[in-house]
């Protein structure tokens, strides 16, 4: 007897999409408590899918679990937006030197037609749209520098970087900067400046990161290293 199995995503896939979906854009905010149960009555499936989907989350740090308390949106503390504001500018940083040595033309391209894009969002003040873009263009680095393993690296925080550069994306004055700086790094590219465009994406992190601290009213670390230095170790 042969089976035919059903195509498309899993309820597991489909809860955890959903979810992921409304913590990544800010729906459900940082340090949120999740129900299973009201989850489950929202999408219209058991409870069994829900928990599988809120376990898969877990896994990629955007809900913590705690025994006899609950499950909640994830938190960062001060530290931590530190600590990934680092492991992103490691990750990022290798990516933009291998795909400007591998596919430095792929990546002009596609930072172009993603810039075309974002001016059209900044025209209208879609925010929701520009903050997509802004992470399509960061993504664009590891999509093109050909390494499978650093591509998977990146996947583990990718989705609490969208959720904190969601948050941000909220303040109009935040976006232009942001915007002009995605402006500046394409130029930059286009003009084969590749320490000048190193500086500028280790900045831009690191402004990203002060920028989240403020807004939360976080204290930042202050024995991290300078901006100097930090730019001096990356290159």
């Amino acid at each position: 007897m042969t089976l035919t199995l059903a195509r498309g995503p899993s309820l597991t896939e489909q809860a955890a999409a959903h979810i992921r979906s409304r913590i990544v854009h800010g729906t459900l905010q940082c340090g949120e408590p999740l129900s299973e149960l009201a989850l489950a009555q929202e999408l219209g499936v058991s409870k069994t899918p829900v928990r599988e989907a809120l376990l898969e989350l877990k896994r990629q740090g955007l809900v913590e679990i705690h025994p006899q308390r609950g499950t909640f949106v994830f938190e960062m503390s001060s530290a931590q937006v530190v600590q990934l504001a680092e492991m992103r500018s490691i990750l990022e940083l290798a990516a933009l030197r291998l795909v400007m040595d591998r596919n430095r033309d792929a990546l002009r391209r596609r930072w172009a037609e993603l810039v075309a894009d974002m001016n059209v969002a900044m025209a209208n003040g879609n925010t929701e749209d520009y903050r997509v873009l802004d992470g399509m263009f960061h993504q664009a680095m590891f999509d093109l520098a050909e390494n499978q393993f650093l591509s998977e690296t990146f996947t583990v925080i990718a989705f609490r970087i969208q959720a904190l550069r969601n948050r941000l994306s909220l303040n109009p004055a935040l976006n232009e900067k942001s915007h002009g700086e995605h402006k500046r790094l394409l130029e930059l590219v286009t003009n084969n400046d590749n320490e000048e465009v190193v500086e500028l994406l280790a900045w831009h992190i690191e402004w990203t990161r002060s920028s989240y601290l403020e807004l939360l009213g976080m204290p930042a670390a202050d024995d991290r290293p300078t901006r100097e230095r930090r730019l001096k170790a990356g290159k």
